[in-house]
């Protein structure tokens, strides 16, 4: 684990000296370690008996809660992927501002979470970015953790040590609007095709090494290149949205070949169109509506092919999710890229929550009874 220096626009404020800061620094980092650590194979068999750092009542009764469910997750995470041997957090420090005896931290926590036995060539860790809302109060006994609010988007994919219900239960893994209601600003374009599989064969992954190629013009290594490089440092050249996954995956199809199509404001809801513009009111719906990119894929463009199990992936390729609640709705929520292939997994990286390399059977285990659309690219 380790703490960045503060930023520039960390400065503190009169109130709160430098020395303030580092030191809430330190025991944010200690409490974000000790979460990250739980989910860990080592910690998933401790007690965790005492809160890590200085904490109130309230907030260390929320921890020892958040510990015991992240405990149970990385025991079943070990039985389905192997889970995690050891994490690693770093905490860099943003906003701060304080206000008597409150002081709140905006900060980056940016974890590697360790794969046991990584096989040379594909990722020896997953990677997240998540940012925090941190809150101290001040007592004569000095300065305490009193909550934590983690910046994640409720219709995606949580990081692993965020806790969202039981590895295995088909609960909702986030919080949607009613089963059945329509996706925004969606078109009613008849049934999809038949979810893929996600049932791993009985004798395992494929053994073929090279991606079938759709057309000629498109570069996959392109497409896996920009989704590595723009997981967390987003591309400044295009705007992020509160949901961002479709939009960065639209990003990593246009670095690989796709080509935008002809369209304008009046014909951004035409899910035939798939076009980046300057403003949201003037760029397609397909661009960065998980359901819409479907229908302009799958069914508009020619651009993709179905793949009929998830495990037939290949680098480069885009898996859609659409979340139990509490079975699926019809209206996709979720939008990734395949970015390794090995060991007998699978490696998906996107946006909200930013995340790189997190293996497939770990992503599977956490979306129990959701329906998955695996794409050809």
């Amino acid at each position: 684990m380790g703490v960045s220096a503060p930023t520039a626009n960390a400065e503190p404020h009169a109130a709160l000296s430098a020395s303030e800061l580092t030191h809430l620094v330190q025991m944010a980092d200690a409490y974000l370690q000790r979460r990250a650590d739980a989910i860990t194979a080592g910690g998933s068999r401790s007690r965790f008996a005492s809160a890590p750092v200085a904490m109130t009542a309230a907030a260390a009764e929320d921890l020892a809660d958040d510990l015991i469910a992240l405990q149970r997750n990385g025991r079943a995470l070990e039985k389905v992927s192997g889970g995690y041997v050891r994490a690693e957090v770093t905490v860099t420090p943003g906003e701060s501002t304080v206000s008597g005896d409150t002081a709140t931290i905006v900060a980056t926590e940016d974890a590697r979470l360790y794969y046991p036995n990584p096989q040379e060539g594909v990722p020896a860790y997953e990677e997240y970015s998540l940012p925090h809302t941190l809150t101290f109060t001040r007592s004569v006994e000095g300065w305490k953790l009193a909550g934590d609010r983690a910046r994640v988007d409720p219709s995606s994919l949580q990081p692993t040590t965020q806790i969202t219900h039981p590895i295995g239960d088909p609960g909702p893994i986030n919080e949607p609007g009613p089963a059945g209601e329509p996706a925004p600003d969606s078109q009613d374009e008849g049934p999809k095709e038949p979810p893929s599989s996600t049932e791993l064969p009985a004798t395992g992954m494929s053994s073929q090494t090279a991606k079938p190629t759709l057309s000629a013009s498109y570069s996959y290594d392109k497409m896996v290149d920009y989704a590595n490089r723009y997981w967390k440092d987003y591309n400044g050249g295009y705007r992020s949205y509160g949901n961002d996954c479709t939009n960065f995956i639209s990003q990593a199809m246009r670095a690989g070949g796709w080509s935008t199509t002809a369209g304008s404001p009046s014909s951004r809801a035409d899910n035939s169109k798939w076009f980046y513009a300057s403003y949201t009111w003037s760029t397609s719906y397909t661009w960065a509506g998980a359901e819409n990119w479907y229908w302009f894929a799958q069914r508009h463009s020619g651009r993709t092919q179905r793949i009929a199990n998830i495990w037939d992936m290949f680098p480069s390729d885009v898996a859609q999710v659409d979340w139990a609640d509490p079975s699926p709705d019809g209206n996709i929520n979720h939008t990734m890229i395949v970015t390794a292939r090995g060991g007998g997994d699978l490696y998906m990286t996107y946006h909200s929550s930013n995340t790189h390399n997190k293996k497939l059977s770990i992503i599977r285990a956490q979306t129990s009874g959701a329906s998955w659309y695996a794409h050809r690219t």
